[in-house]
């Protein structure tokens, strides 16, 4: 089982099976600086293989989610020098975004983002690439790159899946600026909190939801609905049959159905989870 990293930009907090992960950037409204983005990568490359921790929770310190790319970062990128490989350096710091986006995207657990204040840039890309986002009425999103001069490059492919290419070719167009109602209407986010108390309401909801569910099985869910973008029916439909019967056949499966048929709860459910909360509050990994 892979160890969790020490961060030093992020701030790591696990509750049970639940992961807080807070951008910890706050004098800067948790813009992410290229060693904020590779600190991202490595907490969900730890998580990759780990189903004890079923739930990741992304919010930013200090009242925002987070403005965007480190834009000091990205000026002195700028006057790097090519290297052997002849690779702008501007072209590959910029990649490690997407990349982070990637990561975040297909991780086996559910992501849920906490939106409040600014919610700019990469941190559009991120409420982009949860599964569950819920904002505070004051939260305020904004994709602000062509208005400094640059594509949202690696952000965009993420928009589009998320809003449809209309709508996103209107925000990209115009530098958007969305509050927390817009957002909801356009689907980047799923529910709007009044305040700071509904906000945690919210998420304490979603994740009692979020423990009903087999830990494997809402893995490979998330699997087979990314794969249902780019992979022909058919194909998808026949390895998505070798899923369920693997699925059915493995414990989780076993326990979730014989559960079923004794009119109990599979050893996974909230009681269980809320055990684990109990005996184990603040571990670290």
């Amino acid at each position: 089982m892979s160890r969790l990293p020490t961060c030093e930009h992020l701030e790591l907090q696990r509750d049970g099976w639940r992961l807080h992960l807070t951008l910890n950037r706050p004098y800067v409204r948790n813009a992410m600086s290229f060693a904020m983005v590779e600190e991202i990568m490595s907490v969900f490359d730890a998580l990759r293989d780990r189903h004890d921790i079923r739930a990741v929770i992304i919010r930013g310190a200090g009242g925002n989610f987070c403005s965007g790319g480190d834009i000091k970062d990205m000026a002195a990128a700028r006057q790097a020098t090519p290297g052997p490989d002849g690779v702008d350096p501007l072209a590959h710091s910029n990649r490690l975004f997407g990349a982070m986006l990637t990561e975040v995207n297909q991780a086996p657990q559910a992501v849920i983002a906490l939106i409040e204040g600014a919610a700019m840039g990469g941190g559009f890309g991120l409420a982009c690439v949860s599964d569950v986002a819920i904002a505070h009425t004051d939260a305020v999103f904004k994709l602000p790159e062509t208005s400094l001069g640059v594509p949202p490059a690696q952000i965009a492919p993420f928009i589009v899946q998320r809003i449809g290419l209309t709508q996103a070719r209107r925000l990209a167009v115009t530098g958007g600026k969305i509050d927390a109602h817009e957002a909801r209407v356009l689907g980047l986010i799923h529910e709007v909190a009044s305040d700071s108390l509904i906000l945690d309401e919210r998420l304490e909801m979603v994740l009692s939801q979020i423990g009903r569910c087999a830990p494997a099985a809402i893995g490979t869910t998330k699997r087979l609905m990314l794969d249902a973008q780019q992979t022909p029916l058919a194909e998808l439909l026949d390895r998505s049959s070798h899923d369920f019967a693997a699925a059915l056949r493995s414990p989780e499966g076993v326990e979730g159905t014989v559960a079923f048929m004794q009119r109990r709860r599979p050893s996974w459910a909230e009681t269980n989870a809320a055990a684990e909360h109990a005996d184990n509050p603040k571990s670290a990994d």
